[in-house]
């Protein structure tokens, strides 16, 4: 069934959505007050989609790496966090550029570095900078991370795991791992949803590092309140529908059609996604974090199947 629901022509379609809409926007840019709809389709839509997945993934399958592969989830992101931080200084970047460049690879990209930027008290020109080439970079690793399945002798599930572990967003996981295989997509998803989980911590981390500062008060109070934002309520319907659909609640009549929804309002979240790329913001950014965020991406893809090499994940 899943083959079926997850043919070639829709498993594609995510992917010559998201390349389409970053097509649109070189040639023609969007007037202001399609704003609203785009940043809707990109963001509610995607998280409704994400929800409606749930009832088709296999969760006892997909947690059949056990709690190890939480732990390794949690040590990718502070290896990544450490290693990006150290190439970003090495390579002549600023200490809070670094830090953003760091949590955007090894978290969830831009959301990241919004959350961490008011927390560090980040100029606006190291936010943009870090975002810029994420966001495109990421387009790029979309595309390209399946094409390194076959040298590394990944399976659909490991190949899902590393994907959940190195793309930036949750769309882009979606887009690169499901064209591989439904269960690439499914187990993708999972280590994705656990690994922006990590964005709380790691934001407490760094507003206790910057309470010396005169509106260290202020900040703490503003990322408790964050905090209780840090577990979205699409990842908790997520596991909710997994959870019903591995109780038999949820009646198999009913799973081909929540499939073909969730996949239709995934073409349409990545074509909005494709739209909020700009490709000519590239000009804008600078070697030293071209070259830092690259080299930072390749690192955790290194640490990523390390770690699925170590824990033995089939």
């Amino acid at each position: 069934m899943e083959k079926r629901i997850f043919g070639q022509p829709v498993i594609e379609g995510l992917v010559v959505a998201i390349l389409l809409g970053m097509l649109v926007r070189t040639l023609w840019l969007p007037p202001a007050f399609l704003d609203a709809g785009v940043r809707f389709t990109a963001r509610e839509v995607l998280e409704v989609a994400v929800l409606l997945l749930g009832a088709s993934v296999d969760l006892p399958r997909l947690l059949a790496a056990g709690p190890s592969l939480a732990v390794g989830i949690v040590l990718i992101v502070v290896l990544g966090i450490a290693s990006s931080y150290t190439l970003g200084r090495l390579f002549g970047l600023p200490h809070k550029l670094s830090v953003l460049v760091a949590c955007g690879n090894s978290i969830c990209g831009n959301s990241a570095i919004a959350a961490v930027a008011p927390v560090i008290h980040a100029r606006k020109e190291h936010v943009a900078s870090a975002i810029a080439f994420t966001a495109i970079l990421g387009v790029v690793v979309v595309v390209g991370l399946p094409l390194l399945r076959h040298p590394l002798l990944l399976n659909d599930y490991q190949f899902g795991v590393l994907a959940g572990l190195t793309i930036y967003s949750l769309p882009q996981v979606l887009a690169a791992a499901f064209p591989v295989s439904a269960l690439s997509g499914q187990v993708g998803t999972l280590v994705k949803l656990v690994r922006v989980l990590m964005l709380g911590p790691v934001v407490l981390f760094f507003a206790l590092r910057n309470r010396h500062d005169a509106t260290a008060a202020t900040a703490g109070e503003e990322v408790r309140f964050r905090l209780t934002r840090f577990i979205p309520w699409f990842i908790i319907g997520f596991l909710v529908m997994a959870m019903l659909r591995s109780t038999g609640a949820i009646p198999a009549a009913w799973i081909a059609p929540t499939q073909s929804i969730s996949s239709w309002l995934m073409i349409g979240s990545m074509a909005a996604l494709g739209l909020g790329v700009d490709l000519k913001a590239i000009s804008k950014v600078g070697r030293p974090v071209m070259i830092t965020v690259t080299a930072s991406l390749t690192v955790l893809i290194v640490l990523s199947v390390s770690l699925i090499r170590l824990l033995a994940i089939r």
